[in-house]
């Protein structure tokens, strides 16, 4: 079975070329042209002999357009802010959502590791379609390449905050973070990878972290969004199979395996989860443990009626973890106006855009 060449290493590479009758330096070309110059196609790759591109031309791998495994660009929205949002073609017709978010010198990729979701968060665009796939990890480092194309510049963080689950995805997951590492020369540190939580998959996380990248140095951010199940079960349906206590337990026995300190992501509801009692709540759940809060104001979406807090709400609620000993922080809402902050990224239709650029 052939596969796309994005996401291979130069080991892996070098192995390809000689299995398809070249010297193994052709693969050290490859990764060149692959990660460095980001080629979109094979027949690009100019340094290859012109009788191999053509010969892999009428034979393209399962599960892309070309060997080089690059997606294609359906639609850009620019928010004011510089923010970017990318939908992605892929080769089965269905769409990705990725977005570029620029600060002084910085460029974070908010990738998807899923087509949809599904774990139907109700403040969340992205479940409201359901779950479609998971990507491969091609796929997933596309996204990274696309926005560094698009925007000219090199990306400095990665986050997992897309669409889609990434625990219901970790071969991939950990895959693509390998070769963001590997290939692409960023660290560890440098990513992060968001879940709402999927039971007994946590410590695996770790586990295999440690097994298939050597370390577990990415940021780990389980998003609680409530102090108590009750609520919690209210904004994340699926959130029944697996208790806030459970959950906090693996989320301990993570921190036991990695010795890395976990993010929680609390998005504040105007009126529903944003009030003092909530805060005193969610730090009483949180002491003693080695974690961090960050703090999300919800970016509002048309299938729901939700408030955004207001910003004393926000200041009162962060107030209220500091005089508690929490360590938090507030995330700033980028992107608003072209549907690219966070909770907003949705599966488009297929057939419903078309390519902007020629491929």
């Amino acid at each position: 079975m052939s596969q796309p060449l994005l996401g291979l290493g130069l080991k892996a590479l070098e192995a390809w070329a000689q299995e398809h009758g070249q010297a193994a330096f052709r693969g050290r070309q490859l990764h060149d042209w692959l990660y460095a110059k980001g080629a979109r196609q094979l027949a690009e790759v100019s340094v290859l002999p012109k009788g191999f591109r053509e010969q892999l031309a009428a034979q393209p791998p399962e599960g892309a357009f070309d060997w080089m495994g690059r997606s294609r660009e359906l639609h850009r929205s620019v928010a004011r802010d510089g923010t970017t949002k990318l939908l992605l073609g892929t080769h089965d017709g269905l769409s990705i959502e990725t977005v570029g978010i620029p600060a002084e010198g910085r460029l974070t990729v908010c990738v998807s590791s899923q087509v949809g979701c599904p774990m139907a968060c109700r403040f969340c665009a992205t479940g409201k379609g359901g779950l479609q796939r998971s990507l491969a990890v091609h796929e997933i480092v596309d996204q990274v390449l696309s926005v560094r194309e698009v925007m000219e510049q090199r990306p400095s963080h990665v986050v997992f905050m897309g669409m889609g689950e990434p625990l219901l995805n970790i071969e991939a997951v950990l895959a693509a973070i390998d070769c963001l590492c590997t290939d692409l020369g960023m660290a560890q540190r440098q990513i992060t990878v968001s879940t709402v939580g999927v039971p007994r998959t946590l410590p695996r996380l770790a586990e295999l972290a440690l097994e298939r990248l050597g370390r577990a140095q990415f940021t780990l951010a389980v998003s609680l969004h409530a102090p108590d199940q009750r609520l919690r079960e209210e904004l994340i349906p699926t959130a029944h199979a697996y208790p806030i206590e459970d959950l906090l337990e693996d989320c301990r026995r993570y921190v036991a395996i990695t010795g890395r300190r976990v993010s929680f992501e609390y998005i504040l509801l105007g009126g529903l989860n944003d009030q003092p009692r909530h805060a005193a709540a969610l730090a009483q759940l949180l002491r003693g443990f080695q974690s961090h809060v960050n703090l999300i104001p919800y970016n509002p979406i048309a299938e729901e009626e939700f408030q955004r807090p207001t910003p004393a709400a926000v200041d009162g609620f962060r107030r209220a973890l500091q005089d508690r000993h929490v360590a938090v922080s507030v995330r700033a809402s980028r992107g608003l106006d072209a549907d690219a902050a966070c909770g907003q990224l949705r599966r488009r239709l297929e057939g419903s855009l078309e390519p902007v650029l020629a491929r």
